[in-house]
């Protein structure tokens, strides 16, 4: 805030397109206006624009009186709605022996425009006016300019000290500068990094990309930023964990970790028999559709959350959820044909590192790498505006017992497989893991006739919630289930839909 003796000199010199002086001490309408034009700051100047009641045409002051009531009502503008997005800006009183000066100081907003009513004000000089179109338009091009990325703001907190520099200059840096530029390029540090969007030279301290990326302690700036993996030995988190480990610490260090992880402790494979003379090699996930959906998360997720990634195996499937839903101009009804970035540092420095492609095809390779080895579609969940979630089907489920089903149903002997369904039963009861499609018959041959959902799990060896979570809703909704009562029912009971 100006002092009390610039508050003074302001009011004596002509008004200009930072200065508006005014007599009045109820005209709200005016006040408001050159609040909205101080704070879209048509050109571009970054100079406070300055609102003075008190104060007549000619310089001289007005003999105003300032009382509580008009310094609250004055204050209270900033947050009343009627100027939108909300002015920055302070009120201070100066008294003197003539009368009083109440100043309201306008800091140039970085998100214009700026509107009072539905209406975008500025200033032309002296006076203020409604912005015509070409006008907003230039409001709206700097409104894009100043929007950042969380990862580009400046951490201030932290210094060069911060960081392993030597990541930067022996691993990233060849990898986002031609040989050669590099080469040449005499810039120090500090200005190499700005260049790359991970050092703020007007702050003169890293931004949250650098400290993501070559960062000594992340999770000191950053609380949430580590990957949580927890392997459960049953089908959901009541289950006794069988292993964990939190990949933390940059994103340099941990990508070729978790790249390692998932290919040797992920990724399993085994022999089943289909004949008597043959086998056929069964892999439980393919390894790069894995780890390109954990890729994802990590290059999406909302870093401003205290939440970390979750990477859970369970006994049939894997689950990976990231803070942040899908952002930008990517929603649930053009998911995943149409992508856009959160993150775009960390995008760019795990595509150059080749952790990621930035073309869009990542999901749908995903997806047709998990149908040929047997896992089915992944399923996302893309509702949620906090959480975006993958769920990955275990194609191990579809060893042993369906290999004898699929045999069975192609011979057309339903005896056959009416046995190997009863055998399917028994082995789910004994915990032993099968695919969704195994689970789903065997619920429809314990459903023949009206059933509780209790009786149900009962039957197939797993808990209600389970039962009712991953297969009811989806059985119901794909015409296999049946129920006797309206929805919501408290005794409701389900059976196999009878085809007709």
């Amino acid at each position: 805030m100006i002092s009390k003796g610039q508050a003074l000199a302001m009011i004596g010199d002509i008004e200009n397109y930072h200065i508006e002086r005014t007599s009045s001490k109820d005209n709200m309408k005016k006040f408001c206006e050159a609040i909205c034009a101080f704070s879209n700051d048509m050109p571009g100047s970054g100079k406070n624009g300055y609102l003075i009641l008190g104060a007549h045409d000619n310089g001289k002051l007005s003999g105003l009186r300032v009382d509580d009531k008009l310094y609250k009502t004055i204050t209270a503008i900033r947050s009343d709605g009627n100027i939108l997005p909300y002015p920055s800006m302070s009120v201070e009183k100066f008294s003197y022996d003539e009368g009083d000066l109440l100043v309201v100081e306008v800091v140039p907003h970085p998100f214009p425009p700026v509107k009072f009513k539905g209406k975008t004000w500025i200033r032309i000089g002296p006076r203020k006016d409604i912005a015509t179109e070409a006008e907003e338009r230039a409001l709206k091009e700097r409104r894009q300019a100043n929007l950042w990325s969380f990862e580009t703001y400046p951490c201030k907190e932290a210094t060069l000290d911060d960081l392993k520099l030597d990541l930067f200059k022996n691993i990233y840096l060849p990898a986002a500068v031609d040989e050669d530029v590099l080469t040449e390029d005499k810039r120090d540090i500090k200005e190499q990094m700005a260049a790359l969007r991970l050092y703020s030279l007007k702050e003169d301290c890293p931004t949250y990309a650098a400290i993501l990326l070559f960062g000594k302690r992340p999770e000191y700036y950053l609380p949430g930023a580590y990957v949580q993996y927890v392997r459960f030995k049953g089908e959901d988190n009541a289950a006794d964990i069988v292993n964990e480990h939190k990949f933390s610490g940059c994103l340099l260090d941990i990508l070729p970790k978790l790249d390692t992880f998932i290919e040797t402790a992920i990724v399993e494979k085994s022999p089943k028999p289909i004949s008597p003379l043959r086998e056929k090699m069964v892999y439980n996930y393919p390894t790069w559709a894995i780890r390109e959906l954990l890729m994802n998360a990590v290059m999406h997720r909302d870093y401003q959350s205290n939440t970390p990634i979750k990477f859970y195996q369970y006994q049939n499937r894997i689950e990976i959820d990231n803070a942040g839903g899908l952002y930008g101009n990517a929603n649930k009804e053009n998911f995943p044909n149409v992508n856009d970035y959160r993150n775009p540092v960390i995008a760019e420095a795990m595509k150059l590192l080749g952790y990621v492609n930035r073309y869009n095809r990542g999901i749908a390779r995903v997806q047709k790498e998990l149908r040929e080895n047997g896992n089915g579609d992944a399923t996302f969940s893309v509702a949620n505006i906090t959480v975006f979630g993958v769920n990955v089907a275990d194609a191990a489920f579809t060893a042993d017992g369906q290999l004898d089903l699929d045999f069975a149903n192609k011979t057309g002997d339903s005896n056959v497989a009416s046995n190997i369904a009863s055998n399917i039963a028994s082995n789910i009861a004994s915990k032993k893991r099968y695919s969704k499609e195994q689970m789903q018959r065997v619920i429809l041959d314990s459903c023949q006739d009206y059933s509780s959902l209790e009786e149900i799990a009962d039957r197939v060896g797993r808990s209600a919630q389970y039962i009712k979570n991953y297969y009811i809703a989806r059985m119901i909704d794909e015409g296999l289930l049946e129920r006797k009562f309206p929805m919501n029912h408290p005794n409701q009971q389900y059976r196999a839909k009878k085809v007709e």
